[in-house]
Order: structure tokens, then C-alpha cells, then sequence
């Protein structure tokens, strides 16, 4: 079940980026627009992730937390990666802030995920919601 919302999440970031964005004069605006983007999706995963922090055993807690500094090295590895081809170019922030905003989002329903493991899932490592 957990790859299918993360499938759904990822196909909800691209459609809202083109609904939200779309209206958008000049390219300014776009990069602008994605940036506001991202800085949401942000905000869904700090919550998110706060969330699992506060949950999660003690015992957990840390390796939550060197899971996420490390994803977050990896995202942006990823993202500086995919926006270097528009390296100088006025679009290059838009693509840039678009694929963050993408594996945020991602990112965000793994961990929502976290938060809804029925009983007795052995793959999950936060006890279930109370």
C-alpha cells in the first residue's frame, strides 16, 4: 500500500505545480511560483516528520532523525544533479525547486505512511496511531 501513496503524492506535486503555476506571466513568476511550492511541501514535511519524531520510540528516535539528515542529502545530490542541465539558464530554478518539491512530497507521504501502520505490521518502526 505504501508505494501506491507515494505513486498518488508524486502525480498530485506535477499536476499542482502545472494547475497553480500555469497562470504565471514570465518565467519569474514560474521560478517564484515553484519556490512558494516547495516551501509548502516543506512544511508538510517538517510536520510530518515532527510527528513521527514525537511517536517514535526513544530507541528510534535517532535513527529517524540520521535517516532523514541523510535523505535530505541525497535529495539535494539528486535535485542539483537534475537541474544542472539548465545550469545558468532562467529556468534552472524552477527545475531545481520542482524536483525538491517532487521527493518532498514523496518524502512526506513515506513517513504519513509511518503514522498509519496497522498492528502487528513488522515493517513498521513507529507503533501503530493510538
Amino acid at each position: 500500500m505504501k508505494p501506491i501513496i507515494i505513486a498518488a503524492a508524486l502525480l498530485f506535486s506535477t499536476a499542482a505545480l502545472a494547475d497553480d503555476c500555469g497562470n504565471a506571466g514570465n518565467q519569474i513568476d514560474i521560478n517564484t511560483c515553484a519556490a512558494n511550492q516547495l516551501k509548502a511541501a516543506d512544511g508538510r514535511l517538517n510536520n510530518a516528520y515532527g510527528t513521527a519524531m514525537k511517536r517514535a520510540p526513544q530507541a528510534t528516535k535517532a535513527l529517524l532523525k540520521t535517516a532523514q539528515q541523510k535523505w535530505i542529502a541525497l535529495r539535494d545530490a539528486d535535485c542539483a544533479l537534475i537541474s544542472s542541465g539548465t545550469e545558468g539558464g532562467s529556468i534552472q530554478p524552477m527545475i531545481h525547486a520542482q524536483c525538491l518539491t517532487d521527493k518532498t512530497v514523496e518524502r512526506t507521504a513515506w513517513l504519513e505512511s509511518l503514522l498509519n501502520c496497522e498492528e502487528g505490521d513488522l515493517s513498521c518502526p513507529l507503533p501503530p496511531k493510538p
